[in-house]
C-alpha cells in the first residue's frame, strides 16, 4: 500500500459566528385581512406557516447535530483552513501561506502547495517596517508591526509552535539563513536585535496567526532588507540529500513533486555514526522551510508529532517546478541547528 498521509477529519461549525455579535432579529408585519376572503387567506397563511415551522424545526435538529459531530477537538486550532470550514490541528503536519491559508497534510493539491511570503500586504495585514538599511557586519535592530485593514497594529496573536510569531531572513541568494523570533511591546511593535553578515538584500519573512474579531488568521508576510556594499552573489550548492553541519550528518529520504502530497524522512546522524536523539524545538522534533530559487516563494512544513525510527517525518507539496533550497532546523543536547540541501523538484 503505498505511503499516505494523516488526514484531519474535524470540520469547523458552520453557524460559528463573530464572537460578541447579537443573532439578527427577523420580524413579520401582515395587513389586517377584511371580509370572509380575508379570513381564507388568513388561514392559508396560518397553514403556510406551520408548514415553515415544521420544515425549521427539522432543518435545525440538522444543522445542531451537523455542528456537534464536526466541533473541533479541545486545543485544534483553526487559522483560517485551504477549504471552508477545515479546523487545523497545529500538532500535525501542514504549511501556512500568505492569504491566511492553512494546507493539512493529506490535502491533495494538483496544483501545487500555496506559497507565502511575497507581498507587504494579504488578507487585510499588512507588513510595516520601521527601517529596511542595514549596516554588513553590525547588530541592529529591527523593528516592525503588523497593520490591519485600517492601519492599527495587531496586538493579539495565536502561539502556534510555541511563539506567537517566527520570522525569517534569507539573503535572496538564499545563503545567510535565520529562523529568528521577536518579542513584542504593548503597542504591537516586533523587536529584535538583527546582524546581517555580507551586503546584498534580503527577506524578511513574517510568520504568524493574527487574531482579528475573533478569528484566528494565519499569515505570512514579507519584505526586502537592504545591506549596502559590494554585493557577490553565491551560486546555490549542487543539489543533494546530505549535509553535515556541526558535526552531524543531516540526510533525506523522498521525492517531492507538485503533483500530491509526498513524504519525507530526515535523519539525523551523530559524529559516532548513530541516529541522534533529538530534543523537541518549537513544539516539533523539526522545522522545514522550504524556499524557491528567483521570487523565495516561502513554504514552512511542520512534522509529524512521533518520530519514524527515530527519523523525522514530514509530508511536502511542491508549489512547482523549480529549483528550491530546504532548511531543517533540529535541537540536539540544547542546541538548535540547521542543514540545508538544494532540490530540483519537477
Amino acid at each position: 500500500m503505498p505511503d499516505e498521509p494523516p488526514r484531519d477529519d474535524h470540520a469547523q461549525p458552520a453557524d460559528a459566528g463573530v464572537d460578541g455579535e447579537d443573532p439578527e432579529k427577523l420580524t413579520t408585519a401582515a395587513e389586517a385581512p377584511v371580509g370572509d376572503k380575508a379570513g381564507f387567506r388568513l388561514a392559508a397563511f396560518g397553514a403556510v406557516l406551520v408548514v415553515v415551522l415544521f420544515a425549521g424545526y427539522g432543518l435545525g435538529r440538522l444543522n445542531n447535530s451537523t455542528a456537534s459531530a464536526s466541533a473541533p477537538p479541545v486545543g485544534a486550532t483553526s487559522s483560517g483552513a485551504a477549504m471552508p470550514g477545515m479546523v487545523m490541528d497545529e500538532s500535525q503536519p501542514h504549511s501556512h501561506d500568505s492569504a491566511g491559508a492553512a494546507t493539512q497534510s493529506g490535502t491533495t493539491m494538483p496544483m501545487g502547495a500555496a506559497v507565502g511570503g511575497l507581498s507587504l500586504s494579504s488578507g487585510g495585514l499588512t507588513l510595516v517596517p520601521e527601517q529596511t538599511t542595514f549596516t554588513a557586519g553590525r547588530a541592529q535592530r529591527l523593528s516592525f508591526r503588523v497593520a490591519g485593514a485600517g492601519g492599527a497594529p495587531i496586538t493579539t496573536y495565536a502561539v502556534v509552535h510555541d511563539k506567537p510569531l517566527h520570522l525569517i531572513v534569507v539573503r535572496r541568494d538564499l545563503t545567510g539563513f535565520q529562523h529568528l523570533h521577536p518579542t513584542m511591546s504593548a503597542d504591537g511593535t516586533w523587536g529584535i536585535d538583527l546582524t546581517l553578515a555580507e551586503p546584498g538584500i534580503y527577506r524578511m519573512i513574517a510568520d504568524f496567526t493574527a487574531i482579528v474579531g475573533g478569528q484566528q488568521l494565519a499569515t505570512t508576510l514579507g519584505g526586502d532588507l537592504t545591506v549596502a556594499g559590494n554585493y557577490a552573489p553565491q551560486a546555490l550548492p549542487a543539489p543533494g540529500r546530505t549535509d553535515k553541519p556541526s558535526g552531524f550528518t543531516v540526510s533525506y529520504e523522498g521525492t517531492p513533486n507538485t503533483q500530491a502530497t509526498q513524504p519525507l524522512l530526515v535523519t539525523v546522524t551523530g559524529a559516532d555514526g548513530k541516529i541522534a536523539k533529538l530534543d523537541p524545538y518549537l513544539g516539533a522534533f523539526g522545522h522545514l522551510v522550504v524556499m524557491r530559487e528567483g521570487d523565495l516563494a516561502y513554504v514552512h512544513v511542520h512534522p509529524e508529532a512521533t518520530l519514524v525510527d527515530g527519523k523525522v517525518k514530514f509530508w511536502l507539496t511542491a508549489p512547482s517546478s523549480g529549483t528550491y533550497r530546504m532548511f531543517f532546523d533540529f535541537q540536539v543536547a540544547g542546541q538548535v541547528h540547521t542543514a540545508a540541501w538544494t532540490a530540483r523538484i519537477e
